[in-house]
Order: structure tokens, then sequence, then C-alpha cells
């Protein structure tokens, strides 16, 4: 059963399902479960609890969500009152619900109000309160006022913007390397005018236990922004740990979402990945994680999201298009982490069968660990499976308007150094079939093969080897590298629903280390809007332009050089070269150095920070250097990572702000 939260509405978001600006859906329940607000709440509840029996009046219809986090409905209620004559008799928490205007009768010796700011509401409640009766609200579970951007408005989204991240430190032993863990942004609030912003972080160990808890000031606007776990484990006298870490940023502008890389790397090089920021509200389910193949072990690491515990039974895990559930009979604690062996709960699963997850809305978008026989280990994160979509007829007729109109660009890197593997994942409750098509493009941009699909059913799993292909086909890759397009393709019939994922699976040649990244589709560069496609995350639609953020990695301990992939995808021909910045900053922001790339339209760059920039450049731009990836004449979609010479490599796509 899922927790009874609402967690986000897609009529709060801006651009579709991913969030804009101020749009990280619905900030009461961010108030409710931030950790300093939850330790508040628990008192709250405690209060309640000590001096029943108590009437709940519940304005805002906040009864469920509170409910939900603290239990509320444990305490002796006599009554929940209500404000809308409309909502008078409906049940809450079991209750039949009352008007106000029966609260002089109450014996309640407690009234709480379920609101915040609630100081005008108990006011106007003075000539209605029996005598004796005590008033309590939400308000005695506020975060402290210097943390807020809006202090008359405390469910501002702005007020919570905030985000969990995988953060584990593990010490190396014997001739095993360690494992780490470094978050990486910019301090791009100040970038739009925030004058003093900071973080408020709270790291959790695996049990939920709070490890650490502290404020950190962000640096000037622009300045590279990065929390190592080695760093926080010395600063305060850590052992080994795998949780949560709790960011909230504070006193920030426009941005309500905190973004990031995640990079978790080991001392010898067999550990090496890199993800992004994990969505900042639970779902019900999440897909694209494939199953284990034969040598490897899958992790899915369950991040608790909440200061509630979750009920053993609710996680569950079952193989895309199946029928059957397995589900965790155990309890996870407020705020854990839970590592979960996929092989307990399906122990059948095999690549290239792919794992829905039913998460119940406990936690946010997981990552999963690849633990492989050899010791080399990879993360990537499952994505969030939407339940709110059906199927639109109207898709198979948008060819007339915008051509290719919704497609899934994945990179196909130097095939001398990698090997890409491409899987259609489903990712939507409803979306019962795929019918899709491939097809493979050159650096410059010239279409090389095409390959259909079918009307891929929800359970089946087919992998598209790019070797395989090309030797199949016949077809080259001129430059060597490129990148594959999905694309609808309804030759055979089918429906779809704009919500198409594909994963890419790419292994190193000449080690064998591998690493994913899953995206879902969108219409590209093209002027024309359907359902706010093409996307901007910046402004109204349709995005035609890029801000992409690429860290470098200088500073996880091990030498290694960064890699950038950025594809020029167009549902109609655009321009017919992009005109691309690659600027690099040095650790304060401040631009060191610039270069002008082109990319023809349809085409993609395969990039190195060493090769990008001369010596002299980057020792310029120092240890805490990042590159901003501009262009403002088109959308381009952008892949990053990290190379540890031939010993490994992390790949996952990049984020802008």
């Amino acid at each position: 059963m899922a927790l009874n939260l609402e967690t986000f509405s897609n009529a709060d978001m801006k651009s579709g399902w991913r969030p804009g600006n101020n749009a990280g859906g619905h900030s009461l329940f961010k108030a409710l479960g931030h950790p300093m607000a939850a330790r508040r709440g628990r008192a709250l509840f405690d209060a309640c609890l000590q001096n029943g029996p108590i009437a709940i009046y519940d304005p805002r219809g906040v009864a469920a969500a509170f409910d939900a986090l603290f239990g509320i409905s444990r305490c002796e209620i006599e009554n929940i009152y209500v404000q809308r004559v409309e909502d008078q008799d409906t049940d809450i928490l079991g209750k039949s619900a009352r008007l106000l205007t029966e609260l002089p009768q109450s014996k309640a010796r407690t009234l709480l109000v379920l609101s915040f700011d609630a100081a005008r509401l108990t006011g106007h409640l003075q000539p209605l309160l029996p005598a004796g009766m005590t008033v309590r609200s939400l308000d005695e579970m506020r975060i402290d006022a210097e943390m807020l951007t809006n202090t008359g408005n405390y469910t501002d989204p702005l007020n919570f913007a905030t985000n969990f991240a995988l953060f584990r430190d593990v010490a190396g032993r014997d001739a095993q390397g360690g494992l780490h863990t470094t978050i990486t942004t910019a301090n791009y609030w100040g970038m739009q005018g925030a004058e003093n912003p900071g973080l408020w972080l709270c790291l959790f160990d695996a049990n939920g236990n709070v490890l650490a808890e502290w404020h950190e000031p962000l640096p000037q606007a622009g300045a590279l922004i990065r929390i190592d776990s080695r760093e926080v484990r010395a600063r305060f006298g850590l052992g080994d740990f795998c949780g949560s870490l709790f960011m909230h940023a504070l006193r920030v502008v426009k941005h309500d979402i905190v973004k990031y890389a995640l990079d978790i790397h080991g001392e010898d090089g067999a550990a090496l990945s890199c993800s992004h920021d994990a969505n900042a509200w639970p779902a019900d389910f999440y897909a694209g994680m494939p199953a284990a193949q034969s040598d490897e072990r899958v992790i899915l690491h369950i991040q608790n999201s909440h200061p509630t515990p979750i009920p053993a039974g609710i996680i569950g895990l079952g193989i895309m298009g199946g029928r059957s559930v397995n589900r965790l009979e155990i309890e996870i604690a407020p705020f854990a982490t839970y590592a979960l062996d996929v092989a307990q709960l399906l122990p059948q699963a095999r690549w290239p069968d792919q794992v829905e997850i039913h998460a119940g809305r406990y936690f946010v978008r997981p990552r999963y660990e690849t633990v492989r026989g050899d010791g080399r280990r990879r993360i990537a994160h499952a994505n969030v499976e939407r339940t709110d979509l059906q199927s639109d007829p109207r898709i198979p007729q948008l060819s007339k308007s915008m051509g290719k109109a919704y497609l899934m660009p994945l990179p196909v890197p130097p095939l001398k150094e990698f090997s890409s593997l491409m899987l259609p994942t489903p990712m939507a409750a409803g979306q019962r079939e795929l019918p899709v098509r491939a097809e493979l493009y050159d650096a410059n941009g010239d279409k090389v093969a095409e390959h259909f699909m079918g009307r891929l059913q929800r359970r089946d799993s087919v992998p598209l080897s790019i070797d395989s292909w090309l030797r199949q086909s016949g077809a080259t890759l001129a430059s060597g590298s490129g990148h594959i397009e999905f694309l609808y393709d309804f030759r055979d019939g089918g429906e779809a629903d704009g919500w198409l994922h594909a994963l890419g699976k790419y292994t190193l040649r000449s080690s064998g280390h591998q690493a994913e990244t899953i995206f879902g589709a969108h219409i590209y560069n093209v002027p024309v809007i359907y359902k706010d496609e093409p996307q901007s995350y910046t402004d109204t639609p349709p995005g035609l332009s890029t801000r992409l953020f690429l860290r470098l990695g200088q500073n996880l301990g091990i030498k290694m050089d960064a890699l950038c992939h950025l594809i020029y995808p167009a549902s109609l021909p655009w321009h017919k070269k992009s005109s691309t910045q690659i600027i690099l900053h040095d650790g304060d922001g401040q631009v060191v150095a610039q270069k002008q790339v082109a990319i023809k339209c349809s085409g993609s760059l395969f990039w190195r920070y060493s090769e990008m920039f001369d010596a002299g450049d980057r020792k310029a731009a120092g240890p805490g250097a990042y590159v901003i990836v501009r262009d403002a004449t088109c959308r381009l979609f952008g892949f990053h990572g990290l190379m540890h010479g031939t010993t490994s490599f992390s790949l996952d796509h990049m984020f802008g702000f």
C-alpha cells in the first residue's frame, strides 16, 4: 500500500514531468518530512498524545499527510473540524468531519491546527474556543527562520530546495581500494541573484541515525561546490558509512531543485561511476534497472526519505511485464538506507530482464549498484515510472508537423575504445507496448543505418548491440563515434504516450569496466510546441538553447581525465551547425578559457578535457575547474564521465541550470 502522501503533482510542473523553476512537486511533504522539522513534529505529536483527547482543525486538507508521517490517528481524537461547508461529513482519519462552527461544543483539551503560518487562523478561532482548550499548530515544527527564503509563506517551494544523495565512505583495507563519494555542483543560486545562500546538511547512517549535521556556507556566485566523503569522515571523526546525505539549499532564488553530479570511486580504479541528483519527490514506481548478468550481483540502495518507517511488505520487485511482485518482508527505519540484493527477491531474473521497483512513495529515485565477480563495481540510477500517462492518439500524426517528434538519443562513444549496447525500457505504468525503431548517426550528422525493432510488448526486453548491428548491416561510423536515436514507428500500428526511454550500457574494451545511463524521449529543436515540448527548464517552451554543467573530477584522489559526448538531435532540420561554446571556469567561477565548436545537425562531438584545453589553461583553471557548455542556437543533449586511464570509466547524462 502506497504512503498516503502527495509528493508531487503534474499540475505543479512547468515543464511536463520534469520540474521547472519553483515546481519541485508539493512542498508540503517536504515541510513535514524535513529532518529538522520531523524531530519537532514528533515532539508535537507527543504533546498531543499526552494531552488528549484532542480536536483537529484541518483547513488545508493536511490531515492524511500529517498522519502518514507522524501517526496522529493514534491519538485520542474527539472530532475533526473543517472550514468548507462542502467538506462537512467527509471521512477524515475515520471521523465524520464537522464544521468549525461546532467547535464551542468540543470537550477536547487540545486543538491541533493543521496549518503552517497559522496565526491568522488561530486568531479567527478565539470566539469559538471552549474554556481551557490549548491551541497548537504545525508552526511548532517549523525549521529555523534563518534557513528560509520566504519568511512570509512557509511552504513556498523555495523554502524547501532539498535533495538526497547516496553517500558512502569505506576505508581501503589490505589490497582492496576504499570507496568514496564526491558531490559536485556550482553556486547557481548566486548566479541568479541569491545574496547569502548556504547548505544545511544532515548525514544519516544505514540505520537512519544522524552521523553529522552542519551548515555549510556557499562560495561566491558561480563557484564550485564540492562535498567529499573523505573530508566529512575526517571532520566528524567517523568510521565507515553508507547512508543518505540530506541537502537543503538555504536562502535561494529561482531554483528549488538541488542539482549535482555524484561520483562514487575506489582508490584502485576498480570502482568508478557517476550519477546525478535523485529527484526530490518519492514516487510509486521506478523502472529501468537491468537484472544481473551471470557473474554479477545487483544491489538496490533503498533510501527511506521520510521520518516514518517503511513497513514490511511494502517494497517489492517484479520483472517488467510480469504478473508477480515479490515483497521485502523487512521494516526499514526512518531515513535508513537498505542495501537489497535483487536476487533475494528475484533469483530468476537475468539480463536482459528489466526490474520494476514498487516503492510506495517511500523513497526518492534510487541508485543500484552492480558488483562483478572480479571486484569491479558501478552505480547507476533507475527512473520514475509515471502513473498518470495514457496512450496519446495524436502522437502518430505528429510527423506531419514535427518530423521525428519524440526521440531518445544515446551516445555511441569511440568504437575503438568502447562497445555500446542499447535497451528500450518501459517507463509508465500504463505503457503496454513500444512501437520503435533505431537510427544510427555518425558524428558528422549522416544517418548510416536504420533498424525497425517492432511493436515491443511490455515484457519484451530486446538489447541492441552496436557492434553486431554494424557487422550485420555493413554500415560504418566514418568518424569513429556517433549516436543512436530511438523513435516511434507505427508502420505496424501501435500506441504511444510520449514517454519513450532507453538504457545505454557501455563497456571499456581494454578492461571490461562498464557504465550505464538512462533517459527519456523529448522533442528537440523545433520552433512549434506540443504539450510543452521542446522543453525549456529556464523559460517557457520551446527550449532551443543549451546550458550544461560539466564537472571535471580533479579532486577525486586519482589522476583522471573528464570526457564529454555532446549530441545535436533535431526532430526537424534546424541550424546546419551548432554554435557551441565550451567555457572553462576556475573554482571561483571565473572564466579561464573558451573554445568554440560546431556540431552538425543530427551529429555529435566526443571530447576529453585534456584534449580540448591545453596544459596551460588546465593549470590556470586549477583543481576546482569546471566547464559550462553554452549554445544559444540549439538544444544539445550531453553525457559526461571520467576516464581512469585504460582501467575504468564512468558515464551519465548531464544537467544544466
